[in-house]
């Protein structure tokens, strides 16, 4: 019997105490609710950016390899011993310059010797045409005198030129490669002496898709850079554009040049290159600002510390901003960061970003 009463107790006293820990957490969710009652509705915390009018460019991206503007390689006009070179790799050579120079004993001796035959003929022709006047001898004999001067003539001048071709020369202005001879070698008129480039401007060579050969046009400006050259953009134009589209990969190629007053950038090397298509005059906000939901795009504007829901609708896209073509003006304050606290037409608190006096709510 007293165990029983022991157990009776037990279970009086678990009961209040259950009692009381419900009846204190119903009195505290009624105080934190009058609490909140009397605070309002929570204001989020915003950052803002202003909608502001810019240049937005257009523009298609392309890789390509550059090549000089002239290069030729510079091989021999006749065989022979090599005995100058007057060049080293990368040298820089003006039009005209030697640039090497090949044994010319035989040459300059056959030079003599139809030098001779010329001064000889020229003095036979003035007796002849001395004869002629007298009557002395017949006019065929004065032709003859002529035909021989003539041929001596043509000797002379073939002498000349095979002299003159011992002689290398750059047919333009550029720098020269690397060579692969040496002196006192023999080389032929097919033996590659060096190649020359002239690079003062540079061609970059690149493909476009078949959807913008309508687009192109000469003259259009071009940026290109390099991993060779950090931070650094070379600009320059379209200058020529190919008149066929290739059937199998729908492309066209369009080729650009670039000034290289310096000569720093080499033929051969790969560029990317940035070709501006058109240039608009666009309102835009960042990326950040544009709440999507199915088909609708909308931001939020602050205005009297309330954020108030736009529908717009969008343009281009282009480094994390975007372009609005309709839905807002310029200099609206759009919320970019906090956006998933905010309702529309609720309190919020711009707490960073561009804001101006009007835009911050009043404490």
């Amino acid at each position: 019997m007293a165990i029983w009463r022991q157990v009776l107790i037990l279970v009086v006293l678990s009961g209040l105490g259950y009692a009381g820990l419900l009846g204190y957490q119903r009195y505290f969710e009624a105080a934190e609710a009058t609490e909140s009652g009397a605070r309002g509705p929570r204001t989020a915390s915003v950052e803002i950016a202003i909608a502001e009018v810019v240049t937005l460019e257009r523009t298609v991206e392309a890789v390509g390899t550059t090549r000089a503007r002239q290069s030729v390689e510079i091989t021999p006009l006749a065989s022979g011993r090599l005995v100058e070179l007057a060049i080293a790799p990368g040298d820089a050579v003006a039009a005209g310059a030697v640039l090497a120079r090949l044994d010319d004993e035989i040459q300059r001796a056959d030079l003599t010797e139809a030098e001779a035959l010329v001064d000889e003929q020229r003095r036979a022709t003035e007796r002849a045409e001395q004869l002629r006047r007298s009557r002395a001898i017949a006019a065929s004999s004065l032709e003859q005198a002529h035909a021989r001067l003539a041929v001596a003539e043509a000797t002379l001048n073939r002498a000349r030129r095979r002299l003159e071709d011992r002689v290398i020369r750059a047919p333009f202005a550029g720098h020269v490669g690397l060579t692969d001879v040496d002196i006192g070698a023999r080389v032929d008129d097919d033996d590659v002496l060096t190649r020359l480039d002239d690079l003062s401007e540079i061609e970059v060579e690149f493909s476009l898709p078949e959807t913008l050969f309508a687009e192109i046009a000469l003259g259009m400006p071009i940026a290109a850079t390099s991993a060779a050259f950090a931070d650094r953009v070379f600009a320059g134009e379209v200058s020529a554009i190919d008149s066929r589209v290739d059937p199998v990969g729908r492309s066209f190629k369009v080729r650009a040049t670039i000034p290289n007053p310096d000569s720093e950038l080499p033929a051969g090397m790969f560029m990317s290159l940035s070709l501006t298509l058109s240039a608009k005059e666009s309102l835009v906000v960042p990326e950040e600002a544009i709440v999507t939901q199915a088909a609708d795009m909308f931001v939020f504007v602050v205005e009297d510390g309330r954020a108030m829901r736009r529908a717009v609708k969008t343009g281009l896209r282009k480094s994390g901003v975007i372009a609005i073509e309709s839905g807002l003006a310029n200099g609206d304050a759009v919320i970019t960061r906090g956006l998933q606290s905010v309702r529309d037409g609720a309190a919020v608190k711009v707490i960073g970003g561009v804001a101006s006096a009007e835009e911050t709510p009043k404490s």
